[in-house]
């Protein structure tokens, strides 16, 4: 019976995340096509567009691996929502142990190596360019990205445990309101930005250079599950932030869900920024970006922590 209640709270999540981050996907939408001059989209056309590509027939290349081709984007999807039910499980009810936030880590890597899989599995030459350059961004964000953590980690009494990081910001403030904070929460967010596949760093799909990238063999409701996946991401990796540097979400107050869904529309809208407001990078300068400059100021970030800034 535990069992079936695990699973029912997974489902709820995950049609919670899902439901949200289509929502934040139309946000997106709505503002780019704004500083665009267009009108954009209804709130409801990522609704129709997934339910549109479930009726779409799947089309499995000739040489794929079949097997490989169909569960990646499944592992994507389920992985990404795990990270977000473990953040949910610590906010909501503060059920949290000993190195959870290298577990959501270690979660949120998934989404990108199903992407790696499901490309290679195609069989197809332009999908391979879009994997590689996937592998090469995930080399290279992954290391600002635990940098930041790490931050986090070291501010708040040498513990990678997500409940007592928040618990330390309760009793002694925001990490945010730091100088060690800012630069972890700005590490997050560029690294984030590559996770969820944003320009700049939208180098695997890059539509006007590799008609698609790793998709571009999928169909139907693999290609649905796909964008499910960047549609989750969008919500629990700033989740995962607002946790880290910003306090959490009290779920227990009205006043606490409203100043959570503030916390969350500061950084959907720092992420529309960088977007709109940055061509999309090389893949060599990504690597540059992620390996030099950012990595150097991770770097910076920890030793402020731990001399107390």
């Amino acid at each position: 019976m535990k069992i079936f209640y695990i699973l029912l709270y997974f489902v709820a999540a995950l049609l919670s995340f899902s439901i949200y981050g289509m929502l934040a996907m139309w946000v997106d939408r709505k503002v780019t096509a704004r500083i665009h001059f267009r009108v954009g989209p209804p709130w409801y056309q990522n609704f129709v567009d997934f339910i549109k590509l479930t009726g779409k027939e799947v089309l499995i290349p000739e040489k794929a691996n079949v097997l490989m081709f169909v569960s990646a984007p499944v592992l994507g999807v389920i992985a990404a929502a795990v990270a977000g039910t473990t953040i949910l499980l610590v906010l909501q009810n503060n059920i949290s142990f000993a190195a959870d936030a290298i577990l959501v880590i270690y979660l949120l890597t998934i989404p990108s190596l199903a992407v790696i899989l499901g490309g290679s599995a195609s069989g197809n030459v332009l999908a391979s360019v879009g994997i590689s350059r996937e592998m090469k961004l995930l080399l290279g964000y992954e290391l600002p990205f635990v940098c930041a953590l790490i931050i986090a980690a070291v501010k708040s009494g040498s513990t990678t445990s997500l409940g007592e990081i928040i618990q330390f910001q309760q009793q002694n403030g925001k990490l945010i309101g730091s100088l060690s904070g800012v630069i972890g929460f700005g590490l997050g967010v560029l690294a984030l930005q590559g996770k969820i596949g944003f320009v700049p760093f939208d180098l695997a799909e890059a539509e006007g250079e590799l008609a698609g990238g790793s998709f571009i063999e999928y169909s139907g409701i693999l290609l649905g599950l796909y964008k499910l996946t960047k549609a989750i991401l969008l919500v629990v990796g700033p989740l995962f932030l607002i946790s880290l540097y910003m306090g959490g979400i009290n779920f227990s107050s009205v006043a606490g869900v409203i100043a959570g869904l503030l916390k969350y529309f500061v950084i959907l809208v720092i992420f529309i920024l960088i977007k709109n407001t940055n061509p999309r990078l090389r893949i060599d300068q990504a690597l540059k970006l992620f390996w030099g400059w950012l990595t150097l100021f991770g770097i910076i970030g920890i030793l402020l922590a731990l001399a107390g800034w």
